[in-house]
């Protein structure tokens, strides 16, 4: 079996109290292998986004256990948890997050600057010619289109070199023919470069590009299958679990 980048176990995530009590997550167990690329969907309020938070780091779990390659979040003081964060897990938004006056190498580059990292410039433009965006190094994100300015967030989520990549909604905020490349691209990120992608989206046809689909309702995981490559698989999927 292959070594798990995730393991999560009887993961609970409770907000509030009493008659104001929400149950955000409730009693989630997952396992994410290294190099596999997996779609969560669910509707609104399923627990889809707090799962993806308490994978990144960035809220803590109510009850269970999350581990990250092979770190246990709940038992790393704080700044060793800022530096998993740092080194081993990338981030990619749905409103691309890049910092209006830098270019796409400065842009791309910051996390390894941020660590003080030597060749911050060479390792970040090499991930920018991988995603294909060697002719647009020093262009501006104005300068840039959608589809453009994701793949300079996917190549700084990679600068680092992590062992997992967290895509919340990717292409929520591009047109199709964008959509569909970045779909593409993250499937590379998985199978030609051998990270693990973890990706929310609310797009079926999108998380068709996945080897795995991960469905939630009401803060548990309601199905986890493996997809074929059809575009019309996760559909099929929501509709057989009663999402659609």
């Amino acid at each position: 079996m292959s070594k798990a980048i995730v393991e999560v176990s009887g993961l609970t995530k409770i907000y509030g109290s009493g008659a104001a009590e929400v149950r955000a997550l409730d009693g989630v167990d997952l396992r994410v292998p290294e190099g596999q690329f997996v779609s969560v969907m669910g509707p609104s309020g399923c627990g889809k986004s707090t799962l993806l938070n308490l994978l990144g780091g960035l809220d803590t779990p109510t009850t269970g256990t999350i581990s990250i390659d092979g770190h246990a979040l709940g038992e790393l003081p704080d700044d060793q948890l800022t530096e998993l964060r740092r080194r081993r897990i990338g981030f990619v938004f749905q409103f691309f997050n890049l910092i209006p006056v830098l270019d796409a190498t400065e842009n791309a580059s910051l996390p390894l600057r941020l660590d003080g990292a030597a060749n911050a410039e060479d390792r970040t433009v090499g991930w920018l010619e991988k995603v294909g965006l060697g002719d647009r190094l020093h262009n501006r994100p104005d300068e840039l289109s959608g589809g453009q300015q994701q793949r300079v967030a996917i190549a700084r989520a990679l600068s680092t070199e992590p062992a997992l990549v967290l895509a919340d909604e990717p292409t929520g905020n591009l047109d199709s023919k964008s959509a569909a490349e970045i779909g593409e691209l993250l499937r590379a990120v998985s199978l030609t470069w051998g990270r693990s992608v973890l990706m929310v989206t609310h797009d079926p046809r999108i998380a068709s590009y996945a080897q795995r689909l991960v469905l939630m309702k009401d803060g548990r995981i309601v199905d986890d299958l493996t997809l074929d490559g059809s575009r019309e698989g996760p559909r099929q999927a929501l509709e057989r679990s009663g999402l659609l």
